[in-house]
């Protein structure tokens, strides 16, 4: 796989089909948001959604909404009318690469920019959840594991929250 020109933007109901269809490829159908909660996402805050492309090919994503609210909860991802473009809080729902393109940094590239964007938006800081073999990984981006949440048993899954809090950060 040689990349040819990766690009990153938001995005709009017209990456619909291919974002439900890289969130199929990464997340087993217990946790994947569905292709109708993917057009509420997008249509509420399709600008906190950090797409990667190869070329014209979606490779790799990351999403999720603002809030006020501290701590992820499982509703934060059914209702996306949540979203409060002047929250403290970036919640982050997804971490997606599709497995020809993974192990090559493109999340990383994605967390980057998305962290970026929440400290230049003047958010607090960033939160997510996930599984423990992963807690190591957003650890490297200075992410704090406060352990396993009760807020959120999406999938039927423990998952640990983790949150990462900018220094002087003025709301």
């Amino acid at each position: 796989m040689k990349s040819r020109n990766i690009t990153i933007r938001t995005a709009t109901l017209a990456d619909l089909d291919v974002v439900a269809a890289v969130e199929a490829q990464c997340f087993p159908n217990a946790e994947a948001a569905t292709r109708e909660e993917f057009q509420d996402r997008i249509n509420h805050y399709g600008y906190h959604f950090w797409l990667m492309f190869d070329e014209d090919r979606l490779i790799a994503f990351v999403d999720g909404l603002v809030t006020d609210e501290p701590d992820l909860t499982d509703l934060m991802y059914e209702d996306a009318a949540m979203h409060n473009e002047n929250g403290a809080w970036q919640m982050i729902f997804g971490v997606n690469t599709i497995p020809d393109y993974r192990k090559h940094g493109y999340a990383g590239q994605l967390l980057n920019r998305a962290i970026e964007d929440a400290k230049r938006q003047g958010r607090k800081g960033l939160v997510l959840t996930c599984k423990d073999a992963l807690v190591h990984y957003y650890a490297k981006f200075g992410f704090k594991d406060e352990g396993i949440t009760s807020k959120s048993t999406h999938g039927n899954v423990q998952w640990h929250q983790m949150r990462l809090v900018f220094e002087n950060t003025i709301m």
